[in-house]
């Protein structure tokens, strides 16, 4: 279980470093390594039993599709507990209060520490009057308040007198809302701006 967590960070972390996406989540990286832990015990506990390894499986199959469980992280809890009891019920009682010790520990100390947390991605709204469209008007001030940015959507409003830019922005770690809220209203005559974000954090 030890070495499970162990290279389970890893990947995370690597998946962290690459990770590319609009909609970044931390449970799913919590998830990882949950997952990674039970099924290290669950490998131990039905190895050359493929009656306990198909029954195991058919439940958890019966659980995640009857279930309207939307958080991968309660997905990996119910199958957490669905390992303990069938560890136990094998009467493996050692292994069974090893793994939930051990697992329930790794999991408080990712919770306590915020593993995995990462910038949330955010829509950035830009108003500018008609004479000054332009797609990339703001490039050099989101390429210095974020770590990636997007343009999603161009449409007009106000009966085709103003343009109204979308973006899909992470920014970066020691960027201030209303600073970038600021730069980008010097320039867009000092037209509506919002930022708004998108629900990534369980």
């Amino acid at each position: 279980m030890a070495l499970a967590a162990l290279l389970s960070l890893i990947i995370t972390k690597v998946y962290q470093i690459t990770f590319t996406g609009e909609r970044y989540s931390q449970a799913f990286v919590h998830t990882i390594m949950m997952m990674s832990i039970i099924v290290s015990v669950v490998m131990n506990v039905v190895s050359g039993n493929a009656g306990v390894a198909f029954g195991l499986f058919a439940v958890f199959s019966l659980i995640r599709f009857r279930s309207a469980v939307t958080n991968a992280k309660d997905i990996a809890y119910i199958f957490f507990g669905l390992c303990v009891g069938m560890t136990a019920g094998l009467f493996q009682f050692e292994l069974a209060i090893v793994l939930t010790l051990f697992a329930s520990l790794i999991f408080y100390i990712l919770f306590k520490v915020d593993y995995g947390a990462g910038k949330d991605t955010q829509i950035l709204k830009i108003t500018v009057p008609e004479n000054l469209n332009d797609e990339n008007l703001f490039d050099d001030i989101l390429a210095d308040k974020t770590d990636s940015y997007r343009l999603r959507q161009v449409e007009t409003t106000n009966l085709g007198t103003m343009i109204l830019y979308t973006f899909a922005i992470r920014s970066k770690v020691d960027t201030k809302d209303q600073e970038l809220l600021n730069d980008i209203r010097e320039r867009n005559a000092n037209l509506k701006v919002s930022l708004s974000y998108l629900e990534m954090r369980d």
